[in-house]
């Protein structure tokens, strides 16, 4: 089963309902905290951190030396 817990908005209860949720099954659990700006899941839980792997955005960049400023 795969279940997610998500809304855009900060503050309603998401980490709390996945906390709770993942700790009362049975069965082995992956719960993936995917807060961009503070992922905190593991404070609440005992058990094994798996791997971390950072992910960005390549930002461009102008070339000012090429541009002839068109806009």
């Amino acid at each position: 089963m795969i279940l997610a817990v998500a809304s855009g908005k900060g503050g309603t209860g998401k980490t709390t309902i996945a906390v709770n949720l993942a700790s009362i099954f049975d069965s082995d659990v992956q719960l993936l905290d995917c807060d961009v700006e503070e992922p905190n899941c593991h404070l609440f839980l005992k058990g094994h951190s798996g791997e971390e792997e950072l992910i960005s955005i390549p930002v461009p960049e102008v070339n000012a030396t090429l541009c002839d400023g068109c806009g």
